[in-house]
């Protein structure tokens, strides 16, 4: 291990080139009903198979090598003695596969019969985990054959090997101890109190189940989220894999409704009635980075664990899991509605709460025509319905400047009329004339001075009308320029409640899509599409033959890659070039890794430098898992250096 790890340094990368992904796999045989030898060689066959495409623990469903229909055929001792045998006969045939393996078969211990999963790896048997929970209910029977396993750990031979049997067994990885395997059988997931619960408590990061769930009306949901939930509540990754063809049909009928899930995922789901071998890129690192940053969630104690090493080559794994490019996004379109809808429900909420507390009835925005503002007003709309208010006390600004198009300023006139709010324009092009005569500035320089002086001279003015009418200003900014500091500092950076302020900018195009489809008015829904296909743009520069000039993606870079970078970087965690490495999956054949490399260091850059804005923001609501705000998510020095950041990127070019 160690000299891999001083190769990997001298290629310029390190052991985190790995990442902390590792393969997966869950794999039903098909079987034949107590036939040993031939159950082994189909076991034997799907381990190769899945040794193939570089899965590193493999779970097979419970009493796989006798099948779990045996019923009374469980009492014959050549069929114990033939799946004894062929649990060795496996464990030989894999000594070459770098793999942890699970395995189910019946095993006698101390004149009694127990219902267990056999560990592999490198022809070892490590470890034997008896079923704890035994259904005698319904259609089942398995106390009449087995007995409920024991915790504590014993020493027993098995195939000529001595190892150990007990439920409260963990399989650590020697040289990658994130990867800490504990097992539960079937029924033990189904009860109030799963041994899962104490697995992960002890230090499991990975839980298997095999199991022999048969297969009735509606229970594939139920059991799809059992598993997704259990999983999530322990942060974990749970593999999950059932019987299906092969095993007896006499009253029942098993689908092989094979699972993956991480931390609440569903990564991969097997295809009912298939057999279907199913595979797995579960991040490590981020399960330890979620059980690190969740502070309710205990410390590892493995008291009265048996802890059992093996080793697994360390090597980067090929991914086949997939990540979606808009991570804020749901890619369900129902699912997608329905978040719409809350968010709306949130932020409107959240300034409802603020108007009734100051007394507020009367409320403050600039209005651009753009798509933050957009968002700005229909949520204060949705507020001050909800407070029973006339949506005339909303006083929405347009103030044209040097960089307005008219596109854009009638699209904001028309919302604002089609709202029911009350217009004011404030046209601003001498104030910012006079100021800049004032300070000095050449009118044809077209510097940061320029531009700044607009956004400063529109927030002083929506602040005092807030005055004049006894009300409050609602900002616009969003989560995106946030997180990149693309807002002028005292400027439209400041307000008095910032209703957008955790809505990315992806999202917000949903949002305000939602409203337009919902919204019932047809000049309303057109006005809002318009503005959906104008291009983001502050409209601080000169437009040219009345279009506008400055677009912010063009100088920023495209929002939705700096969403996807913010999402994996504050919610995940994950590490600039873990980032890199996915994005390349999710925008392959949309962007370049030039590009991506590119936009990245800038991301990274702009978050660190900007920081100083948003060590001072105004109070908004939280509506996601993603948040900046210096009172919550975010607790970040404002002179942190990006430094290691930004080298390990270099690495990449």
């Amino acid at each position: 291990f160690h000299n891999v790890l001083c190769l990997s340094e001298a290629k310029g990368m390190d052991i985190n080139m790995k990442q902390g992904f590792v393969k997966m796999a869950a794999a039903t045989p098909v079987l034949r009903v107590a036939d040993c030898p031939y159950n082994k060689d189909a076991i034997a066959e799907l381990i190769r198979e899945m040794a193939s495409r570089g899965a590193k623990v493999m779970v097979f469903p419970e009493l796989c090598i006798t099948g779990y229909t045996c019923e009374d055929l469980f009492w014959q001792d050549l069929l114990l003695q033939k799946a004894q045998e062929s649990l060795g006969e496996i464990a030989e045939e894999s000594k070459d596969v770098d793999a942890l393996i699970f395995v189910g078969l019946p095993l006698e211990y101390e004149g009694k019969l127990y219902n267990v999963t056999a560990a592999l790896n490198g022809g070892r048997i490590l470890g034997i985990v008896p079923k704890a929970c035994l259904p005698t209910y319904n259609e089942f029977y398995e106390g009449r054959h087995f007995t409920p396993g024991m915790r504590q750990a014993a020493e027993i031979t098995v195939c000529g090997q001595k190892t150990w049997i007990g439920t409260d067994l963990l399989f650590v990885c020697e040289n990658y101890p994130r990867l800490s395997v504990a097992a539960e059988i079937c029924e033990d997931l189904w009860m109030p109190n799963p041994p899962s619960i104490r697995h992960a408590l002890a230090g499991a990061s990975v839980i298997v189940n095999p199991s022999a769930s048969d297969e009735l009306t509606g229970k594939d949901s139920y059991r799809r989220e059992l598993v997704k939930g259990q999983s999530a509540r322990l942060v974990c990754a749970y593999l999950y894999a059932s019987a299906g063809e092969g095993e007896s049909s006499t009253d029942l009928v098993f689908g092989a409704h094979n699972l993956i899930c991480e931390n609440g995922t569903l990564l991969a789901q097997a295809k009912r009635f298939t057999n279907e071998t199913i595979y797995g890129d579960i991040d490590l690192c981020r399960l330890a980075s979620e059980r690190r940053r969740i502070s309710t969630y205990p410390a590892a104690d493995s008291t009265g664990y048996k802890k059992i090493g093996f080793t697994l080559k360390v090597e980067e794994t090929k991914l086949e899991r997939k990540f979606d490019p808009a991570p804020f996004v749901p890619s369900d379109p129902a699912e997608r509605d329905r978040r719409c809808d809350e968010i709306l429900n949130i932020q409107a909420l959240g300034l409802k709460k603020r108007l009734a507390h100051t007394g507020c009835q009367n409320a403050v925005v600039g209005i651009s025509g753009g798509l933050d503002s957009t968002l700005a007003l229909l949520v204060m709309v949705r507020a001050f319905d909800m407070l029973g208010l006339d949506r005339n006390k909303i006083t929405a600004v347009t103030m044209p400047c040097f960089g307005t198009t008219d596109r854009t300023y009638q699209n904001a006139c028309t919302l604002t009329h089609s709202l029911g709010a009350n217009l004011r324009e404030i046209n601003i092009r001498d104030a910012v004339k006079q100021h800049f005569s004032d300070i000095g500035h050449d009118m044809d320089n077209h510097d940061v001075t320029y531009e700044n002086s607009q956004a400063r001279e529109r927030t002083q003015i929506l602040m005092d009308i807030a005055n004049q009418t006894g009300g409050m200003v609602v900002g616009t900014g969003d989560l995106s320029e946030l997180a990149l500091g693309w807002a002028t500092y005292n400027g439209d950076h400041m307000s008095m409640y910032a209703v957008n302020a955790s809505v990315p900018k992806t999202l917000i195009r949903y949002l305000v899509q939602y409203y337009a489809d919902t919204c019932g008015d047809e000049k309303l829904r057109a006005v809002l599409l318009d503005v959906l296909d104008t291009p983001v743009s502050p409209e601080l520069l000169p437009p040219e033959d009345g279009v506008i000039s400055q677009k912010t993606e063009d100088l920023v870079g495209p929002y939705e890659l700096h969403d996807f970078y913010l999402y994996y970087m504050l919610r995940m965690n994950y590490d600039p070039a873990k980032i890199y490495r996915i994005a390349r999956i999710a925008f392959a054949g949309v962007y370049d890794d030039e590009t991506l490399l590119k936009w990245l260091k800038k991301f990274y850059w702009r978050f660190f430098s900007q920081q100083f804005k948003r060590s001072c923001l105004p109070d908004g609501p939280k509506v996601g898992s993603v948040a900046v705000s210096p009172r919550g998510d975010l607790r970040m020095p404002s002179d942190a250096c990006v430094r290691i950041w930004i080298e390990q990127l270099e690495q990449l070019s």
